[in-house]
């Protein structure tokens, strides 16, 4: 597959926010808990909002129709006070080919793990990123935890903010830039990374 296939590809008008977790695992359910909120759905627009649960496998296979736009919600820990939601810019790399093919859990990938996979099959969304709560348990439980559950709406709402902009620069023709997240109340703006 040739680079020109692979940005032929990507361009299909569609934006997918997928939410992925495992809701046996506490606040491992912090993605399936914000499509919840969000409400899935695919609307005329080409946004579709789904929750893929533990089928990490399944979305990158989504994902390989294709689309302008991919936000992924997750918990991932990145050392931060639990209930932090960050928005990052993610850049997928393919990987060294010398490295061998990523290793696969389908029960159990983390954010890392997805964007690996989807480089490692030629997939490249024109935009991907990810919108990050800093879990405080994800031992075997049902239920988030107090500052998890907290950060719920900052993060559907940092969502929402990141929809609203690439509708807008859709409608202008822009480029468009990372929209910033609350900090679980404690912010005003999220920590954006390029990796």
């Amino acid at each position: 597959m040739t680079e020109q296939t692979v940005t032929e590809q990507t361009r299909t008008g569609r934006t997918l926010v997928a939410g992925v977790g495992n809701v046996f695992l506490r606040d491992d359910a912090f993605g399936v808990e914000v499509i919840r909120l969000l409400g899935e759905r695919k609307d005329p627009s080409g946004v579709q909002i789904k929750d893929f649960g533990i089928r990490g496998v399944h979305l990158v296979y989504d994902l390989l129709d294709g689309c302008d736009l991919f936000v992924l919600v997750d918990a991932a820990a990145r050392g931060d006070a639990p209930g932090t939601v960050t928005v990052l810019e993610v850049e997928p790399q393919a990987p060294p080919a010398d490295a061998g093919a990523p290793v696969i859990d389908a029960h159990s990938m983390t954010p890392d793990g997805i964007f690996a996979l989807l480089a490692s099959l030629g997939g490249r969304p024109g935009r991907s990123l990810l919108v990050a709560c800093e879990p405080a348990d994800v031992s075997a439980g049902m239920g988030l935890s107090e500052p998890v559950e907290a950060a719920l709406p900052h993060a559907v709402r940092a969502v929402q903010e990141i929809l609203q902009e690439h509708r807008t620069n859709k409608v202008e023709g822009g480029a468009s830039n990372a929209d910033q997240a609350d900090q679980s109340g404690r912010g005003s703006s999220a920590a954006r990374d390029g990796d």
